[in-house]
């Protein structure tokens, strides 16, 4: 066996060992963020589970009914689910009050939503791998990131759920933000590419014509640099905030 089927066979047999958990303040943010992870976690053996905070109701500028999305958010999250086999997933909530404004929550219900109290909570699931939204301009996504990276502060593992990798997920709108945001680790999604897409593509009210950061092209031209960023077709970047060997 050579050098490289060697180290081929090792990643997979490490991402099958995995049992991930996604953390995505809303429905499609899952998909964008680790969308080929979770396939290929899920292509070696693995298991996957996301937990989404929010799918209501949003007045979009481009003139599409509010009351379609909001009806339509939670089966679309079901068909990307399926696309990419995850385990279960689960939405916190579905209603129209706190979306886009879980930063109006208290930082210690979200904590416990995460930790304790939603179905799929880590200690429930036991995962291995978290992954959390980058903070940003968004304050849904600032909320779910600084409750999540508390929820998964160092603990002895006897006594509380310890994840040995925390992740912070990429996205295309991270261009604009204040603070850059600076790739550690990489996965090479070429062989899953375009069934992550497709899994996009099922979140049809958020589609977003080219050249927005909301569409599908976007996500590919992302994909596509990373990937040359370590010479491969595709890839998905990761902040490290936490890996435990």
């Amino acid at each position: 066996m050579t050098t490289k089927n060697l180290i081929d066979s090792g990643m997979e047999e490490f991402l099958g060992n995995q049992r991930l958990l996604m953390i995505s303040p809303h429905a499609d943010d899952e998909t964008a963020g680790c969308g080929g992870l979770i396939r290929r976690i899920k292509q070696a053996g693995g298991e996957a589970y996301v937990m989404v905070m929010s799918t209501g109701n949003l007045d979009h500028f481009d003139g599409k009914k509010s009351d379609v999305v909001a009806s339509t958010r939670a089966d679309e999250l079901a068909d990307a689910m399926k696309v990419l086999g995850v385990d279960d997933f689960e939405i916190l909530w579905p209603e129209d009050d706190l979306h886009l404004r879980l930063d109006t929550l208290p930082r210690k219900e979200l904590i416990n939503q995460i930790e304790r109290q939603a179905r799929l909570c880590t200690e429930k699931i036991q995962p291995t791998m978290i992954i959390l939204p980058a903070p940003s301009f968004n304050q849904d996504h600032e909320a779910v990131y600084k409750a999540g990276i508390t929820a998964c502060r160092p603990h002895l593992a006897s006594l509380k759920a310890f994840q040995r990798m925390v992740l912070i997920a990429d996205a295309p709108q991270l261009s604009w933000a204040k603070e850059v945001f600076k790739p550690t680790l990489y996965v090479d999604i070429s062989d899953c590419l375009e069934t992550k897409l497709e899994a996009y593509r099922q979140h049809r009210s958020q589609q977003r014509p080219a050249p927005h950061q909301g569409g599908v092209e976007a996500l590919r031209f992302l994909a596509k640099m990373r990937g040359t960023e370590i010479s491969v077709e595709a890839a998905e970047a990761y902040e490290v905030a936490r890996f435990v060997i």
